[in-house]
């Protein structure tokens, strides 16, 4: 096991583009995804753990909370937590900081991966995809030398009680959004939303894709769909997809990713 371990969801590529420059900061580092169940659960060995993730609906995405549960971490390794968001951290930090306490904390501001309720370039502050791209990379090597001088937060992560109360709703909202599921002609039967599916939501039924309501909003499926024939209601039709450019879908379905 690698001294250094960080657990990451990534649905855009985005968290795993963070996780990847903080882990190039520290060295010697495995990136545990959490898309699914994580390959690893007993990191007591480790000497710093962290979790990089984004916010959906103010709170935790798929069963990340679940998964952090399960996890076995040393009462002395050094903690931290990074959320990635379009505008507010909302209250994913504090949910894990109650299961492990986080030594460390910090958010990253990034592109919309929820193009169905807005543009991926409407973020807090407002900046091209260019620009939020660099904003983060520079962020994420500034918390990679916080953590390696073992800078400790202040305060505990907040949690707003909006952001509570959206949390805990979108759980139920989300398998009616899956509903709006639709595929177009332009889709080519390459299955590669279906093998994206952190859930197995989607299955390729006569060369196209069914999909069905057990999911998460990752959204990885429309924005990675080679042929963007994958859409959710007609808002997306007109707007332009996101996914990072340094991560490929076949990445963001690795097990471990190990960076020296």
């Amino acid at each position: 096991m690698s001294k250094n371990v960080i657990f990451c969801f990534s649905g855009t590529g985005n968290c795993l583009d963070i996780a990847k420059n903080i882990a190039r900061g520290l060295g010697d580092t495995d990136i545990v995804m959490m898309r699914r169940a994580p390959a690893v659960r007993d990191v007591h060995e480790a000497e710093r753990v962290g979790f990089v993730f984004p916010c959906y609906a103010g709170g935790l995405p798929g069963d990340v909370e679940k998964y952090v549960r399960s996890l076995f971490v040393s009462a002395k390794a050094y903690t931290f937590g990074v959320v990635s968001c379009a505008g507010y951290p909302g209250v994913g930090l504090a949910k894990i900081n109650e299961i492990i306490p986080l030594s460390y904390h910090a958010h990253i501001p990034h592109q919309s991966a929820c193009i169905w309720l807005m543009p991926h370039t409407l973020m807090f502050p407002p900046l091209t995809p260019e620009k939020a791209q660099k904003r983060s990379e520079e962020l994420a090597a500034k918390i990679a030398e916080d953590v390696k001088n073992g800078v400790r937060s202040e305060k505990a992560p907040s949690a707003p009680l909006f952001n509570r109360l959206e949390a805990s709703v979108w759980p139920k909202l989300a398998p009616k959004k899956a509903a709006g599921f639709t595929v177009t002609g332009k889709c080519i039967g390459c299955g590669q939303c279906a093998a994206l599916c952190p859930k197995g939501n989607i299955r390729m039924v006569g060369g196209r894709p069914s999909f069905g309501t057990d999911c998460v909003q990752c959204l990885s499926c429309l924005q990675f769909c080679p042929r963007q024939a994958i859409h959710m209601g007609g808002a997306t039709e007109k707007r332009e997809r996101w996914h990072n450019p340094n991560i490929s879908a076949l990445e963001l379905n690795e097990k471990i990713i190990h960076v020296d």
